[in-house]
């Protein structure tokens, strides 16, 4: 009998794939779509891990399955491929980062073909290519005429060793990710998009589509919108006042003092001469602190008095004004009311500077406490909260200051501007002109794409600048539509500009003329279920769902959201092996819980720990030593079978010998002396129950199970006396969005000419989805005293004639008369005695 040999199956169906072009998709109204789409990777040179493969195997399997079903199936792929890793690597080495990026684009691709995932490359794309980034730039200026990206003074994170802007996400402590670089605090010229504009959409929204609630709370906590009141602190001495937002406005009363972030505009204006030195120094030492440092791990509250005091709009007393750094100045107004006795960062603050007083405003016993209360100590004039509850002390609050001219109702959001510049070159220029009277104009369609100039030395200017400033030939030009000497913009955009739309263009990704024919996308969009990890579950998506909601407003696209259904993919954790010493090992057996633990041959002791894997922990599995030993397939199946799609998981390369072993058995059936064109109701009953099963849990992204019903299928189908050919066609194609390379060489085994992949999915018979054996109660005398299984739907007389035999029912009929019997089909049979 031939044997299961992956290194022959596999190379030979992939070429199959692709020389027939398999997966390769076009608009068909007549069929439904069905858009799947995962969030595509940044090519680095390190390539795939086997924790990478993980999502684009899942989707994998849903594409494959949803074709078997008639669905019209888009399951693209390509490259997020400008960014700063790149950039430095060409710093590092010369080498551009154009050949760069390309050299880890080739490896993926081939790393990807080699796990036989059924992309259609027709449609491959890559945001560093000229033809992608004209639309990103053209999208940019649409941006540009609606007023929502614009230019403006602020302080960001400044890492001097890379010489760029650096957004939040990129640092980590005080330090870059990318090296692990100090990062500072810099004002800097930047451009901005305007995504608080639509920060009340970006939460309503989210009830239109089916992700994870985690997820969406994830997103509305980053957009974090308060309710409450704006109120007038006006400045003791001067004409000018302080504005603060507040949530909790019932609590004015309580205020004791006033903090302002130390960047504060005012802090120059009202800060008397004896205290400036101590303001100033302090002002320094802040400004070289992260917000991290100045919020979240502020623990210790510090500040310094400025001498100055504003005056409380609701009882005019004076409040001392303070400056803290864990007030930031792009939060709010960057100005707080401190109410110590019912706020617990303020509590905070005065538990270091005790001259300042509490005073409460809840009728409460705790020393700070910021619950539910009635208010107390809140009387003023024509102001009277005393013995009102929060809620009703905050709406009465808000109407007198509102009456009074010294605040309002307001809104605010934690979410800021979008900062969108960087000083990179291998990133998108901007496609902006500042013309020599000070005004601007973005270039027009027929001006982009703007590539940037070649370049040799990629290192930063060192002074906040982009290395594109050094050509001045590109730099300086004469805007040839007005004849005015002009500045080309020298910021670049960030890696996140590319990857915000990239699902649009891959509807339509060899349009020269359009971004996207309007008819294409509204065929193809939304997309209908995006897998990836949950790392992008804040900021890519965000960015994301704000272009597409302005390219709606443009009346560019046709659906108000871009991803229906997400779903995110849980990691694949490495389990690392230390040497006491310090050394990383090579075990010689799987561990499968963390400990200590000793090398059998040296006696060495070893640590085990589970972590991310990664390149600088020496603990990264790559794709192609498991496909190499064990075949792709079974990289496949054990990705899946290894527990939930959205679950952490612990990755055991031996363990994928247990999933080899499966389809090694799985072909046998094909090839086997038993197989048979005779079928059999057992047979059939078995193919159609495994059918219907991991067709409901594919559906339902239960991987891991419809593997385990296979298995079961196996177990239970290779006992038979013999294998019906129809039977065993039906198993193989529920197992091909598994293992797609078996399936099809399973199914030319069984007869069938050509691909397996568009073949529609077998109908099912409901009849053998019904159990055929019955548990059977018997009860004697309304009492149980037994249970047998008995084949479906047998009569009454079969029923009595085994439960009289029955060992345990027999001996409670012995010498009695059988009164009365009551039968309930495929249920129950109660044996009535008569009595005597």
């Amino acid at each position: 009998m031939k044997k299961y040999e992956h290194r022959k199956i596999e190379p030979k169906w992939q070429k199959y794939w692709d020389e027939h072009k398999t997966f390769a998709v076009k608009v068909d109204p007549s069929k439904p779509k069905y858009y799947i789409l995962d969030m595509f990777p940044y090519p680095s040179g390190a390539g795939l891990h086997v924790g990478n493969a993980e999502g684009y195997t899942a989707t994998d399997i849903l594409g494959r399955h949803k074709l078997q079903k008639g669905f019209n199936v888009l399951h693209p792929m390509g490259w997020d491929s400008f960014g700063l890793p790149a950039e430095q690597y060409a710093i590092r080495t010369g080498t551009h980062p154009a050949v760069t990026t390309q050299k880890n684009i080739d490896t993926f691709r081939r790393q990807l073909k080699e796990l036989g995932f059924g992309y259609d490359w027709s449609r491959e794309i890559a945001t560093s290519d000229p033809t992608y980034y004209k639309w990103t730039q053209w999208i940019f200026t649409k941006l540009y005429e609606k007023g929502l990206a614009y230019e403006a003074e602020q302080l960001v994170n400044f890492c001097p060793a890379l010489g760029t802007v650096l957004a939040n996400e990129e640092v980590e402590n005080g330090f870059s990710k990318e090296g692990g670089h100090p990062v500072e605090r810099r004002p800097l010229r930047q451009w901005m998009l305007k995504i608080t504009a639509y920060a009340e959409r970006l939460i309503d929204d989210l009830v239109l589509v089916d992700w994870p609630e985690s997820l969406k709370k994830l997103q509305i906590n980053w957009i974090g919108k308060s309710e409450g009141a704006n109120a007038d602190f006006s400045i003791e001495g001067l004409n000018q006042k302080l504005e603060i937002f507040t949530t909790t406005p019932e609590t004015l009363f309580g205020v004791t003092f006033m903090v302002l972030a130390p960047e504060h505009p005012l802090v120059e204006t009202i800060t008397k001469a004896q205290q400036r030195e101590q303001v100033n120094q302090y002002r320094v030492t802040a400004a070289g602190k992260k917000d991290l440092d100045r919020t979240d791990l502020n623990k210790a509250k510090t500040g310094v008095f400025t001498g100055a005091y504003c005056l409380n709009p609701v009882n005019g007393e004076r409040v001392p004004i303070w400056i803290a750094d864990y007030v930031l100045m792009h939060f709010g107004t960057g100005a707080v009311m401190g109410v110590p006795s019912h706020d617990e960062r303020d509590f905070e603050f005065v538990q270091t500077y005790k001259e300042i007083p509490l005073r409460k405003v809840l009728d409460v016993a705790e020393a700070c406490w910021s619950g539910e209360g009635v208010l107390v100590n809140s009387t003023h004039a024509d102001l009277d909260l005393k013995g009102l509850t929060r809620t009703e002390a905050k709406k009465k609050v808000t109407a007198w200051l509102t009456s009074k001219g010294k605040g309002s109702f307001s809104i605010h959001y934690k979410l800021r501007d979008w900062l969108f510049s960087r000083q990179r070159y291998w990133a998108e220029p901007f496609p902006i002109l500042h013309l020599e009277d000070g005004s601007k104009r973005v270039l027009g369609l027929d001006e982009l794409p703007l590539t940037p100039p070649e370049l040799t030395d990629f290192k930063p200017t060192g002074d906040g600048q982009s290395p594109l400033t050094r050509v001045r030939q590109w730099v300086e030009v004469t805007d040839p539509k007005t004849g005015k000497k002009a500045l080309r913009e020298t910021n670049t955009m960030p890696q996140w500009a590319g990857s915000c739309w990239y699902y649009l263009r891959f509807c339509d990704p060899q349009n020269t003329q359009e971004a996207w024919d309007p008819a294409i996308e509204k065929y193809w969009m939304p997309v209908d279920l995006y897998i990836g990890g949950a790392e992008h579950a804040v900021l890519h998506l965000l960015y994301s769902r704000f272009w597409h909601k302005v390219l709606f407003d443009c009346g560019l696209v046709s659906t108000v959201e871009p991803f229906m259904a997400l779903r995110n993919q849980g990691m694949i954790l490495a389990r690392s092996f230390q040497k006491s010493g310090g050394a990383y090992v090579e075990p010689e057996e799987a561990f499968e819980k963390e400990g200590t633990y000793h090398h059998k041959t040296t006696g060495e002791e070893l640590r085990t720990q589970v972590e991310k894997m990664s390149k600088s922990r020496l603990n990264v599995v790559t794709p192609e030593d498991v496909v190499r030993e064990f075949g792709a397939d079974s990289l496949r199946l054990y990705e899946m079978f290894m527990g939930p799609l959205d679950k952490e998981k612990i990755w055991n390369t031996d363990a994928v010998s247990g999933c080899r072993r499966f389809l090694a058995r799985c072909y046998e059936l094909a090839v086997s002396e038993k197989l048979t064109d005779t079928s059999s109701e057992e047979a059939v009953r078995f193919a159609h129950r495994v059918v219907h099963q991991v067709g409901e849990d594919t559906e339902a992204l239960q991987f891991n199970t419809a593997i385990a019903k296979m298995m079961e299928f196996i177990n239970d189908f290779t006992k038979l006396a013999a294998y019906p050919r129809d039977a065993v066609k039906m198993f193989t194609q529920a197992l091909a969005p598994y293992a797609p390379h078996l399936a099809e060489e399973m199914w030319e085994l069984l007869g069938e000419k050509g691909t397996l992949t568009h073949v529609p999915y077998p109908k099912i018979d409901i009849r053998c989805l019904e159990d055929a054996v019955i548990t059977y109660v018997v009860q004697i005398n309304g009492k149980v005293r037994g249970r047998f299984e008995l084949p479906k739907d047998a009569d009454q007389e079969k029923i009595l004639a085994a439960a009289k035999v029955h060992p345990l029912i027999s001996r409670y009929l012995d010498g009695q008369s059988i009164e009365r019997v009551i039968f309930v089909p495929n249920k129950l049979l109660n044996l009535v005695l008569s009595v005597g």
